[in-house]
């Protein structure tokens, strides 16, 4: 009988978290991961007889079949993060998306193994019409500006796994994500709340790149793999697109003024131009705000935590983080 779940990317942000779900629930788990941008540390105390982490790249992974013995069901999280890497490294991350994807969505087909994709709402790229629904037209800018790259990838990524549900039945779900946040992630790839939660906890100034008037939905990572989970076990919802996040608005400003009042700072936010951080020629959209109406009608999706709440738990995380480097910083004197 398959009962095995891949994770792949599963020491990772997000796979982390989806690991936790899925190991209360009993699964027997195999994470892969590169620990490119993911840590041993995220999954270190799941591990035992039925949670095993292969360190290795996904198309190392899959380039045998027996990856899939035993397999029922892939959760495809592997993936370039932040928009940093996807600048400094398109061909990169574009080789990363495509081929893996790719490789994993063939073998899902090949052994009857449900896979769920993980897109992104980059896809939309600089689409102005909001909210924005599943079957709307994708907007891109000129492929001189490699900001494009990414949601073309994961665009193509959709196409694999909709063209392979339609000719071979593959049991494939693809969700949008659109901003997820939560702890464990980590501001090194231009994630901007845990770089806000980091410089407010620290008392500095926050760094808001361009004028802060941009906006912005937020949405909890244990929300996020929760619906996963019901996605994947919904058999209506193969071969179908959908938009996962926030519905609720907030600018970039006002994100920066949140965090500094949790974390009580007084330091204030200071604007830098985004051709200081990504170059000439680079452009970020205004807005990105999900229609959820369709993942509400198929599981009755509605995000449990608020971004207040969320945002409080981190600033906790960061306080206890940094009295920890101080103590240790102690110690060593």
């Amino acid at each position: 009988m398959n009962s095995k779940t891949i994770i792949t990317g599963g020491a990772g942000f997000i796979g982390s978290h989806l690991t936790e779900r899925l190991k209360a629930e009993g699964r027997h788990l195999i994470l892969i991961d590169n620990l490119s941008t993911g840590r041993r540390s995220n999954v270190e105390y799941l591990l035992d007889d039925r949670c095993q982490l292969i360190v290795q790249d996904v198309a190392d992974a899959f380039q045998d079949l027996s990856i899939m013995d035993g397999v029922c069901e892939v959760y495809h999280l592997a993936a370039s993060v932040g928009v940093k890497r996807v600048v400094d490294d398109p061909t990169g991350m574009i080789q990363t998306n495509i081929h893996d994807t790719t490789l994993v969505l063939e073998a899902a087909a090949a052994t009857d193994a449900a896979v769920l994709v993980t897109s992104s709402s980059e896809v939309y790229g600089k689409c102005p019409v909001l909210p924005l629904r599943e079957d709307m037209e994708l907007v891109y800018g000129p492929t001189t500006a490699s900001r494009w790259a990414y949601g073309m990838s994961k665009a193509i990524d959709e196409h694999l796994a909709i063209d392979l549900h339609r000719s071979k039945n593959l049991k494939s779900v693809i969700v949008r994500l659109f901003n997820t946040i939560g702890p464990r992630q980590v501001g090194m790839y231009g994630m901007v709340v845990p770089n806000f939660v980091q410089r407010a906890v620290r008392k500095q100034t926050i760094n808001v790149f361009g004028d802060g008037s941009q906006t912005r939905a937020f949405c909890d990572v244990r929300d996020i793999t929760r619906a996963m989970t019901e996605l994947m076990a919904t058999k209506s919802c193969y071969g179908k697109v959908y938009n996962l996040g926030s519905t609720h608005e907030i600018t970039i400003n006002d994100l920066a003024d949140l965090t500094n009042q949790i974390a009580s700072s007084d330091q204030g936010k200071t604007h830098i131009p985004y051709e200081d951080i990504y170059g000439k020629n680079f452009e970020d959209p205004m807005h990105r705000l999900p229609d959820n109406s369709k993942v509400k009608a198929a599981i009755n999706f509605n995000p449990k935590y608020t971004l207040t709440q969320t945002i409080t738990e981190l600033v906790k995380l960061e306080q206890q983080a940094l009295e920890s480097e101080l103590v240790d910083a102690k110690d060593n004197c």
